[in-house]
């Protein structure tokens, strides 16, 4: 073999090396990001879960603020942004 194909093969062989070394990081960095993703993805559905239940905690405080006229509780509900005094929201049109 001549000497410029034995450079040539040297040459494709480090570039070779290079970019199976390029590649090993990238799917590394690959692999943190997905873990990543699926732990915010986990956060979001027990986040989804945890809204059902505020809702109704605040439902139940709502109305129990409303039947004993119990004013502590709600400034308490005001100051976290839910208010009372507005007329309760229509029910939607049946179709």
């Amino acid at each position: 073999m001549s000497k410029k194909g034995r450079i040539l093969l040297t040459s494709w062989a480090a570039l070779i090396l290079v970019l199976v070394i390029v590649n090993i990081l990238i799917a590394m960095g690959n692999q943190s990001i997905q873990a990543e993703v699926a732990e915010r993805q986990q956060e979001i559905a027990q986040t989804i879960q945890l809204e059902t239940l505020n809702r109704q905690l605040i439902t139940v405080l709502a109305n129990m603020a409303i039947k004993t006229n119990d004013e502590p509780l709600r400034k308490l509900l005001a100051e976290t942004g839910i208010n009372l005094d507005a007329a309760p929201e229509s029910a939607p049109a049946k179709k």
